[in-house]
Formats: structure tokens, sequence, C-alpha cells
């Protein structure tokens, strides 16, 4: 199974002066816990990180003599096209692909794996966690029009995965009508195609903030070797 980690980001968000794949929580990089996951599942052989030119020697330091095949991308100017040039790097037999976010080092192998399962029939299939907020509609002056059942929400995370035909014609469509996501299970939604939800739990989070890598730190403490 072919595995992409989006790692194109930056620290803007959480205030810092690199990546934040590139911070260190509970001794090692934020990416190097998500590869650390990757490497431990059973299903992923081949993986691709995308990522900028800038952070290109800081990252294939980390994954030099790496116990899987781990492959650098040039990314693009958004997550979209980043994606895109993952797609076009892939090996030629590659028949499905799993789209993750490098920030999101909490993933377990048992999600790649089941994922990975998932796709492996044709499914296009989405790690997701079902909302338990009350969730808000507003119109532009914030004022409430609407409050969704709950029970029909769900929060999309990664890994995404997908027929790699499949996504690629989706993301033709999208150059080609101008489309712009944020995700890749968007691009199937426009095209009326079927994603399913594969519930990974509310601990899969994206790091994105401060408080995020805190709590990301405080349980990432307990799995140091």
């Amino acid at each position: 199974m072919h595995l992409l980690i989006a790692a194109a980001g930056s620290g803007k968000r959480m205030g810092a002066d690199r990546n934040k794949l590139l911070l260190k929580i509970a001794g090692r990089t934020v990416l190097e816990w998500t590869l650390k996951a990757a490497f431990a599942s059973k299903a992923i052989n081949w993986i691709g990180i995308i990522g900028q030119p800038q952070d290109k020697d800081s990252i294939c330091s980390i994954i030099n003599n790496s116990v899987k095949s781990v492959n650098w991308i040039n990314g693009g100017a958004t997550r979209q096209q980043s994606v895109q040039r993952g797609l076009s790097a892939l090996p030629e037999e590659a028949q499905f692909v799993l789209i993750h976010d490098g920030a999101r080092c909490l993933v377990s192998p048992l999600v790649f794996d089941e994922i990975a399962k998932i796709v492996s029939s044709g499914q296009a299939v989405i790690a997701a966690s079902q909302v338990t907020d009350t969730i808000k509609k507003v119109d532009k002056n914030g004022r409430i029009i609407e409050s969704p059942p709950r029970s029909e929400l769900w929060a999309a995370q990664t890994p995404q995965a997908f027929p790699v035909d499949k996504l690629k014609h989706a993301h033709s469509e999208a150059i080609a009508k101008e489309w712009d996501v944020t995700d890749d299970a968007s691009l199937f939604e426009r095209l009326g195609l079927s994603v399913k939800i594969y519930d990974a739990g509310s601990s899969n989070i994206k790091v994105t903030t401060p408080f995020e890598l805190a709590i990301a730190e405080s349980l990432l403490s307990k799995k140091k070797d």
C-alpha cells in the first residue's frame, strides 16, 4: 500500500519559526512520530513525503536509514497542488493511495491498516470522528440559522484513501473547473463518488496550535521508548 504524507505546512498558527512538523514533542519531531506509526503499519510499504524545498534537508535527515522506503516529493503552493504532485510521483503500479497530514502525529498503525483494508476493496474511505459539540450554522451577520443534528456530523481527519485512478481523475477535474477544496474527499463528493467514514476516534488530532501541541506532548510522553 502507498502512503503520501503532506508535510508542506508552516508554523504560522503555531507561532513557530519553522515548519511545525520539525518541532520536537516528547523527544521526537512531529514528523518522526507520524512516521513511527507508518513504519509500524503492516499495510504500508511505500511512503512519499510531500514538502517544501526549504525543508528538504531537515526532513531528509530524519528519513535517512528509515526501515521502509521513504521518498521526497517537492510540494506545491497549496495542499491541493501538493497532493497533485504526490500523485504524479507514485510508482506506476500503485492502485490505491492513503493521504495523511504529517501533523496528525497521534495516528495509530491500526488506523492505517484498517483504512488500507477498506480501500483495497475499491471503496474510498476517510478517517473521522463523530462531532460531540452542538454545531451552529450562522449567516454573514453571525446569527444562528440552523443547528444540524449531531448524529449526521463527523469531523474529517486523515488518512484518507482512494483508488489512484479515480483520485487522479478528481484532481484533473479540479484543475479544469478551478475547484478549491481543503481535503481530497471533497473532490469525490463533488463528482458524486462514494466515500465511507472510518471512526478513528477523537485522539487523532492535527497539531496546528500550541494547545494541540501540548495535548500531543502529554499523550506521546506516555509512548516514549
